[in-house]
């Protein structure tokens, strides 16, 4: 099976859009250039504050005139604001000028102008501490978003930066992009390995963390597939490549992560449409709460300056940074959050899905069972157990069929036991016969047994039996079964303390494996005898079924499941050993496999929604009230400035929740 997988190419930038100017890129030294802006912006909140204690004491202990103190405090304003300043004269060139840039500039220069007015008295310090909060409340969402960006990053740091490449008898270290498919490279202990490959020669065993979230290492041997990013833990292995650098696991992974921003959630399209309106709306209602009353009062020269006082205040509040800035965040931090427990959402756009899923569809092979047959029980009976197992897998030893596979698994040293094994012959239909050591073993099914004229017994297990007779004698049979997977009926039962009401099981396979392991797993709804085309009808079903605002989430890993994964509400795909197909029409991507992480991804969807809701609520409370008062003139500048700046950083910082997933 091929491992994972992503489709979109695009380089990644993130942009608060309802925000003009406001937006972060980044590049390969983007965490770098963060911190240096982050460490930048600290000086300058440092250094504003001193200059603002500067011109306080200037005020207090030398009599200026008007004109000379805007002047004092024109140098701490424009030192912090100026690109504020700047993003709000290229927001209005540009034709987006109602952004909280603009809407900053406005207040605080009207803060320095009010002073003029007459009986009026002067704003200054006012207008700095407005500006300089302003900008800690910038430092804040930086903050924040670098460390969302770093959860991501962390997860991230599995980019491998050299390969050791078999060339001309030597070995050469080069750049993993400058190398082709088919080149043998050598990964020693220590080393990431850095492209997709199967292993020629060695053994390790691998430390899969990057790719699984998963601590236990996992062995590795000759033909095994191994994945870029793996780290390589004990043995030297040769490893053959099977995709470009471009087309490797972590590459793959990479863009999957960085793009999923792009797509967003219906909350977040919310606010940013709301920010669209809200923010035109908000001008108007202040330029009229600046203007109205003084004119219906009658005494336009004295009231004015009161009402303008109170129309900046208005426009202090009402900047929606909290919201534009918090929610985008939450839904990033919640991406962030999941990639660290080996889920990948595609998408903020698939949160909302997630939290509301109803019916849950499950495939049965590859996602709840291991997908590969294995022996599950053994009933001899003149022999005992080993000495049947043994001879069959003798018998079974040249065989290509997975149940000769299966077999030889569970008996892996009958090549080195001295036995001897001719005369091997398939019967078509039935099963195949050797001689092993001098006596005649047939290994098959009931036809065979028939044919032989033995008398076999029935088995009352599912599964595929295999009968086995010696020299024409019955000597048992084995039962082998494709394994469900351990934590199969714990993720079940998981979906269905989060309330997921309908749970479904398809699968192509026969009446009775279904039903067996439908029972096993207590899933009281099972379809079998499936072709793609059927499971997407039943997809369909069930869609026409669902409750309004609830979802069907089908989770699959087959190429015969990516059309349903496509149809599904939200298509969940098992990224390590799901094939290309499955994963490409997948929304969300379980990189370990584990059907119980179907249920730590809807619980951190629940999550993010309800921080993202908790800010929302929060934000838009605070700055009604303070709305409120600023209209009937009870408001004062610092509460405003709480209502913007203070509301915003204390969203953010409950935003960044999202990145704690204790669950």
């Amino acid at each position: 099976m091929e491992h994972i997988h992503h489709h979109s190419e695009k380089s990644h930038s993130h942009h608060h859009e309802g925000c003009a100017g406001h937006c972060h890129n980044h590049g390969e030294d983007g965490h770098h250039h963060h911190e240096h802006n982050l460490k930048g912006q600290l000086g300058k909140i440092g250094v504003t504050i001193v200059l603002l204690i500067a011109a306080v004491l200037i005020e207090k202990h030398c009599a200026l005139s008007t004109w000379q103190l805007l002047l004092v405090y024109l140098i701490p304003y424009l030192f912090i604001g100026f690109d504020t300043l700047k993003e709000a004269v290229e927001g209005l060139v540009h034709g987006n000028a109602l952004n909280e840039h603009f809407l900053m500039t406005i207040a605080t220069v009207g803060a320095l102008c009010i002073g003029f007015l007459p009986g009026a008295e002067t704003q200054f310090p006012e207008a700095v501490i407005v500006m300089l909060l302003f900008q800690i409340g910038e430092l804040f969402e930086g903050y924040a978003e670098g460390k969302s960006r770093d959860s991501i990053a962390h997860l991230m740091e599995i980019r491998p930066d050299t390969a050791n490449v078999e060339r001309d008898g030597e070995v050469i270290t080069m750049n993993p992009e400058q190398v082709s498919v088919g080149e043998t490279i050598i990964v020693r202990p220590g080393e990431r390995i850095p492209l997709d490959g199967v292993v020629l020669e060695g053994q390790s065993a691998l430390n899969t963390v990057a790719l699984t979230g998963e601590s236990i290492p996992r062995e590795v041997g000759v033909d095994d597939e191994v994945f870029s990013s793996c780290v390589n833990l004990s043995g030297v292995i040769r490893v053959r490549t099977t995709k470009s650098f471009g087309e490797s696991t972590v590459s793959k992974i990479i863009a999957l992560v960085e793009n999923a921003k792009d797509h967003k959630a219906k909350s977040e399209s919310f606010i940013t449409r709301f920010a669209r309106i809200y923010t035109p709306v908000v001008v108007l209602a202040a330029v009229g709460l600046a203007l109205l009353p003084p004119l219906f009062s009658g005494h336009f020269a004295t009231t004015f300056p009161i009402w303008l006082y109170r129309a900046l205040l208005f426009l202090v509040v009402s900047c929606p940074c909290a919201l534009v800035i918090s929610v985008p965040l939450t839904f990033f931090g919640g991406i962030g959050g999941a990639s660290r427990n080996g889920i990948l959402i595609k998408g903020a756009n698939h949160i909302d899905t997630l939290s509301n899923i109803g019916t849950m569809v499950f495939d049965k092979t590859g996602t709840l069972t291991h997908g590969q047959f294995a022996v599950e029980a053994i009933h001899p009976e003149k022999l005992d157990e080993q000495q049947l197992l043994h001879l069959a897998a003798h018998v079974e030893h040249f065989s290509t069929h997975p149940i000769g596979a299966a077999l030889r698994d569970a008996f892996p040293n009958e090549a080195d036991d001295g036995c001897t094994v001719t005369d091997v012959e398939e019967i078509a239909g039935q099963g195949v016969s050797a001689n092993v050591s001098g006596k005649t073993v047939c290994v098959g099914n009931a036809k065979m047994m028939n044919a032989l004229g033995v008398t076999w017994h029935e088995c009352h297990l599912v599964g595929t039996i295999v009968h086995v007779a010696v020299d024409g004698e019955y000597a048992g049979h084995i039962v082998i079964n494709d394994r469900i997977k351990d934590d199969s009926a714990e993720g079940v039962a998981q979906l269905k303390n989060l309330g997921v009401n309908r749970i479904v099981m398809l699968t192509g396979d026969r009446e009775e494996v279904g039903k067996d392991v439908a029972e096993k797993l207590q899933i009281s709804e099972y379809h079998a005898n499936l072709m793609p085309a059927d499971k997407v009808a039943h997809i369909e079903r069930l869609l026409a079924e669902k409750r309004d605002k609830e979802a069907v989430a089908f989770v699959g890993d087959g190429i015969n499941d990516a059309p349903v994964l496509a149809r599904a509400d939200i298509g969940i795909a098992m990224g390590g050993l799901g094939s290309d197909a499955a994963v490409e029409a997948a929304d969300v991507v379980l990189m370990n496999d584990s059907p119980s992480k179907i249920a730590l991804a809807i619980r951190i969807a629940r999550r993010t929604l309800r921080i993202a809701r908790q800010n929302v609520c929060f934000a838009i409370g605070v700055k009604l009230a303070v709305l409120l008062l600023a209209a009937i003139g009870v408001a004062t500048m610092w509460m405003a400035v709480f209502a913007d700046v203070g509301v915003t950083v204390l969203a953010v910082l409950n935003a960044m929740r999202t990145l704690k997933c204790r669950m």
